[in-house]
């Protein structure tokens, strides 16, 4: 009987945990729309033959994305 209660006060903390304030669902949303637009831009240098800018392009995006994320929590 223990063992069920404990993994149904388990089971209710995360459930509790994972709610998402309104700003932070917004701020996700705006950091996959930086994260799509780079890997877009990123795309379009690998295919004109500009590795190296592309993948610099990249990492500035997810790091982009990443402190918009963080901002928000």
């Amino acid at each position: 009987m223990k063992k069920v209660l404990f993994l149904a006060l388990a089971a209710g903390m995360f459930t509790f945990a994972s709610c998402d304030s309104p700003q932070e669902n917004a701020a996700e949303t705006q950091a996959e729309q930086v994260e799509d637009a780079t890997e877009a831009q990123s795309d379009a240098m690998e295919d004109a033959g500009n590795e190296a800018g592309a993948d610099a392009v990249e990492d500035a995006g997810e790091a982009a994305a990443d402190s918009l994320e963080n901002a928000a929590q």
